[in-house]
């Protein structure tokens, strides 16, 4: 079997896997945001997202929305990419996406957050010479238990972490945050 045929093999898995997955959150959630996000890889890292799509469906893990009752949203700083992002990241083995989603929350920011249900809703496809893999990004809303930042990545990739009011311009998927803010507050005078 060829290097090609490898790779079709694995993003047919991984899309399979990503449509029970994507279904599965359907089911279980109603009124959250939904995106589509393309990307163009290469071949290492088409392995890697469609590998993860594979196991679980989630090649970028769980993230979260977490928010004060103030309506202030937390950002972290992450330095791979240059942005303000959620918090959020890959799952443990054994972990479902909400224990993904908080323990990163707590790695990246020290908060402690109760998850009230799933805010957002991504689908990101992957494109790598000729094939195409793709899984979901759930984004979990979560109302803040605790609102003292404290930083503790184990990954180094989180520099800070910020309440914001008003989200900064490069902030990562921004319009489908004040989208879903917009949703979440709009009964707020």
């Amino acid at each position: 079997m060829t290097s090609v045929d490898d790779l079709w093999f694995l993003s047919d898995k991984a899309c399979q896997t990503a449509e029970q997955t994507y279904h599965d959150l359907r089911k279980r959630y109603t009124d959250f945001v939904e995106f589509t996000r393309h990307r163009n890889v290469p071949r290492s890292r088409f392995r890697d997202v469609a590998t993860g799509a594979r196991d679980h469906g989630a090649p970028y893990g769980a993230h979260t929305l977490a928010y004060r009752p103030s309506g202030e949203l937390l950002l972290v700083r992450h330095e791979g990419v240059d942005m303000w992002v959620l918090p959020g990241g890959e799952l443990d083995r054994g972990e479902s996406f909400q224990e993904a989603a908080l323990r990163e929350l707590g790695e990246e920011s020290g908060i402690e957050a109760t998850i009230e249900g799933l805010g957002m809703l991504g689908r990101v496809e992957f494109y790598c010479d000729g094939n195409m893999a793709w899984g979901v990004l759930p984004v979990y809303e979560a109302q803040a238990e605790t609102t003292d930042i404290a930083v503790d990545d184990p990954d180094h990739e989180i520099s800070e972490a910020q309440w914001f009011d008003k989200l900064p311009a490069d902030t990562r998927d921004r319009e489908e945050i004040l989208q879903w803010r917009g949703q979440r507050f709009s009964g707020r005078a």
